[in-house]
């Protein structure tokens, strides 16, 4: 099987699977990350300890050998598409090809290496890339997998992943891959406006208002998309936090939010440091892709899509990242 994208979730899914006896390739971007994993292994710490673990790693994916049972794919959303067109050459037709993006790109994977062959994959577990190059795993939790084809059969590909983290197969990927969508949308736009951590952002009134419009829009347009969003890791119900109308209703969001904020107040936008790098973000597969799907549909969208188009002025240096753009005049009049 090979793993393509080096960074901390295909890194450390590499190593592990690996280490479980199965023979993995890993494909870096570049040729002296490749070396160095080839020589000295794949450095993981976090909370399963320091480990060192070997793993057959090459810089392109023209330098996989032999086709694939597996082809799990941990790029960013935007190069996906280009990463699955590379590895066609080493596919079978039964091979499984998975898409562990952010966001929902499972159509775009199908669109080039089949609806037989595409899976989508939602990552429940965290984990950063450090200075020095290793890899932190920050938690533990789950992968849940699912064919593009909903009577598609991935349980050996569960088999496959058990030994990574437990790996759940959804009847509907595309549902959970929204769910993990919606808290994207809201915690990754507004890291990216603001700078500043988890903790900090909801804390401010105005913010919270920004996350509870993102869901209101999403759900709408989930509806219209006859989804049936799941709570996200099983726990975050949007429906449940999103019940109810009066001040007493609104006070409960509030509070629930505030103890998310809590919860994780350390966590910072990993979107913030590829801006610094002069990556773009993913805000076309969060907030743009309800605003677009919204559009497509009927459904009006209004804090989605100007929060799409604030994050691309940062991304154009056009806007700064300031906690004062959650008073942006356009974005208040819809809160």
């Amino acid at each position: 099987m090979a793993v393509i994208g080096a960074g901390a979730i295909g890194g450390i899914t590499a190593a592990y699977l690996t280490r479980a006896g199965f023979d993995v390739e890993l494909v870096c971007k570049h040729a002296d990350r490749a070396a160095e994993i080839s020589g000295r292994g794949v450095h993981i710490t976090g909370v399963r300890g320091d480990i060192v673990m070997p793993v057959k790693a090459v810089a392109e994916v023209e330098q996989l050998s032999g086709k694939k049972d597996a082809l799990l794919i941990v790029t960013k959303a935007y190069d996906m598409p280009d990463a699955a067109r590379r590895a066609l050459p080493f596919l079978k037709p039964d091979s499984f090809v998975v898409s562990m993006q952010n966001g929902i790109c499972v159509e775009a994977l199908a669109e080039v290496v089949g609806a037989e062959r595409a899976v989508g994959c939602v990552v429940g577990w965290g984990a950063e890339m450090l200075p020095d190059g290793s890899l932190h795993m920050k938690s533990e939790g789950e992968f849940v997998i699912g064919g593009y084809l909903p009577d598609k059969d991935v349980k050996p590909l569960k088999e496959v992943l058990d030994h990574m983290v437990p790996t759940r197969i959804s009847d509907n990927i595309v549902a959970d891959l929204y769910s993990k969508m919606i808290i994207n949308s809201c915690i990754t736009s507004t890291g990216v406006l603001s700078g500043l951590y988890l903790g900090q952002i909801l804390s401010m009134r105005k913010a919270r208002h920004i996350f509870i419009a993102i869901i209101r829009e999403a759900l709408a347009v989930a509806e219209a998309m006859n989804i049936r969003v799941p709570p996200y890791g099983g726990r975050l119900d949007y429906y449940s936090l999103m019940s109810g109308t009066g001040a007493f209703a609104d006070f409960k969001r509030h509070v629930l939010i505030r103890l998310i904020g809590f919860k994780y107040r350390r966590f910072k936008s990993s979107t913030l440091q590829a801006l610094k790098r002069g990556k773009p973000t993913e805000v076309d597969y969060f907030n743009g892709f309800i605003a677009r799907k919204g559009a497509e549909l009927g459904v009006d969208t209004p804090v989605n899509s100007r929060i799409t188009q604030m994050v691309k002025e940062i991304e154009s240096k056009a806007r700064s990242i300031d906690p004062a753009n959650f008073d942006d005049p356009v974005l208040s009049a819809h809160l």
